[in-house]
């Protein structure tokens, strides 16, 4: 897989990134600091520029106007998918302004529907989407995993290996029944056959 590695402006605790030789990494605004602070060069630099405070310099610079429908994370995807990346990493991408985290949320959940593999990395959990497909977990992950449904509707819910499995069951956008499973030291697995999760590891 081609891997979109986009950093934004919020909080970013840890940047782990491994970069493939045909990977991408994308500064969408004032993620350029934390790329900086960890001695990390971006293929792009994209954004209006207002949480960065000033206009980078460079040929790999993409200048957005301020009034736009999009955010500067979703344009940084955009060029991503443009470049053929199939896997979208993002960075920086919750704390600071819940609107944002919200938004950001909701992209990695639209391009699950478009078949792109994505997550949200800020360090403290991970948050992933999953679109009528498994996500299969290895016996060495700890802590809590909560499921919540961002579609109005998520049918034909399996999960086996946690604490609390469920079997066919259906989740809604208005009810959070699948927060704060466990994870058991065993290899585990969740399974939507129609609709949309949002999956949180902490």
């Amino acid at each position: 897989m081609k891997t979109c590695y986009v950093i934004g402006a919020g909080e970013c605790s840890e940047l782990k990134i491994d970069k493939k030789p045909e990977d991408v990494v994308i500064a969408a605004d004032g993620g350029l600091k934390h790329l900086e602070n960890n001695g990390i060069k971006p293929d792009i630099i994209i954004g209006d520029f207002d949480s960065l405070d000033y206009l980078p310099g460079g040929e790999n610079v993409i200048r957005l106007k301020p009034e736009k429908d999009v955010t500067d994370m979703y344009a940084a995807v955009e060029e991503g998918l443009k470049l053929g990346c199939d896997s979208v990493r993002l960075f920086g991408a919750t704390g600071g302004r819940f609107d944002h985290t919200l938004a950001n949320i909701q992209l990695i959940a639209s391009l699950a529907e478009k078949g792109v593999s994505a997550l949200i990395n800020d360090g403290g959990c991970v948050i992933m989407a999953l679109h009528n497909g498994t996500l299969k977990f290895d016996s060495s992950k700890k802590g809590y995993i909560s499921v919540f449904s961002h579609s109005d509707e998520s049918k034909g819910i399996y999960i086996k290996g946690l604490k609390y499995p469920l079997e066919n069951a259906t989740l809604t956008n208005s009810f959070s029944l699948g927060v704060s499973n466990e994870f058991l030291g065993i290899e585990s697995e969740i399974t939507v056959e129609k609709g949309t999760l949002i999956i949180i590891c902490s």
